[in-house]
């Protein structure tokens, strides 16, 4: 086991909201070979990185075996965001504009970006709106093609209550011409949304603010096969052969989106043995990041060590 170093810090965006985050990193001999290794900030999903059981909490570990280093930071969408009303999607650019800033001023410039399931689909819309934000590059595990969408197709399909159309309405009724300056919002509980039952584990809850602008028709920075020709650095996509959240082909037409907008520095990973968390098979999804990243190393750089 390599010597490490484990740092939680709490810091605000610009409007204000206090993050947390763990950093973590290998011991160096000397501060200029820490600040010279490449750091991922970690993007997690709905639960955020300290309740997950795969890739949020195992990947940054496995990856310091390697000399990458990570600082997962739990964004306004942890801590029952999504339901609490504080997890709106589009406010991922505050999170992450911090996150960035503060690895900077601490004099890290080899910065990668990861997002996890929902958070692939936010770094995306995030990259896409920060083209000069100096990230080196992006690893997009289980980006769906567009939230709205595979929602809708998923609710259709176990005949959710209420039904898409009647969230939509009920939404617009409540947050008005104006959502998000609206003052109203509201939990919403929705049966069936992921099986064919009334058991907890099948149901979805959100506020109506929070599914208008990551989950509603109208939630288009969360339509990512709209925004991503807008990303011009370096991606990767992971997605699990077997993943039995997303169909087969949408990682691969994302790509082939960001190749013909002219950003050919894309590259598409399929894990075997794996479902929707990639870390279902740890060996080939680390050795994907880190074979990936060894390709962006700067020119007179060193690769990092096969371990």
């Amino acid at each position: 086991m390599i010597s490490k170093q484990k740092s939680l810090l709490s810091f605000r965006t610009k409007d204000g909201f206090e993050l947390n985050a763990l950093l973590l990193l290998k011991s160096y001999k000397n501060h200029e070979d820490l600040l010279n290794a490449p750091v991922i900030i970690h993007i997690h999903g709905v639960l955020g990185h300290f309740l997950a059981r795969g890739t949020p909490r195992l990947l940054p570990p496995a990856l310091l075996e390697h000399g990458i280093n990570s600082f997962s930071v739990n964004t306004r969408m942890a801590f029952m965001g999504q339901i609490m009303g504080e997890g709106k999607f589009d406010e991922i650019l505050e999170d992450i504009d911090a996150s960035l800033d503060l690895l900077k001023r601490e004099g890290f410039h080899r910065i990668f970006v990861l997002g996890y399931s929902l958070g692939a689909n936010l770094v995306a819309y995030y990259a896409s709106k920060r083209s000069d934000s100096d990230i080196q590059g992006l690893i997009l595990e289980g980006c769906a093609y567009s939230l709205p969408d595979a929602q809708r197709k998923r609710w259709e399909r176990w005949n959710s209550l209420p039904s898409y159309e009647e969230v939509y309405n009920k939404a617009r009724e409540i947050l008005g011409p104006q959502p998000n300056k609206s003052k109203d919002d509201r939990i919403v509980i929705v049966n069936r949304a992921w099986g064919p039952t009334f058991n907890p584990f099948h149901i979805e809850i959100f506020t109506y603010k929070t599914w208008w602008f990551m989950r509603g028709p109208e939630a288009y920075n969360a339509m990512t096969h709209k925004l991503i020709s807008d990303i011009k650095v370096p991606i990767l996509f992971l997605q699990g052969q077997e993943d039995d959240i997303l169909e087969h082909w949408e990682s691969k037409e994302l790509a082939r989106l960001v190749v013909e907008s002219g950003n050919t520095d894309v590259e598409v990973k399929y894990i075997p043995r794996a479902k929707h968390d990639c870390m279902e098979n740890p060996d080939d999804t680390v050795m994907a990041i880190v074979h990936w990243i060894n390709k962006k190393e700067p020119p007179g750089g060193h690769d990092l060590p096969e371990v």
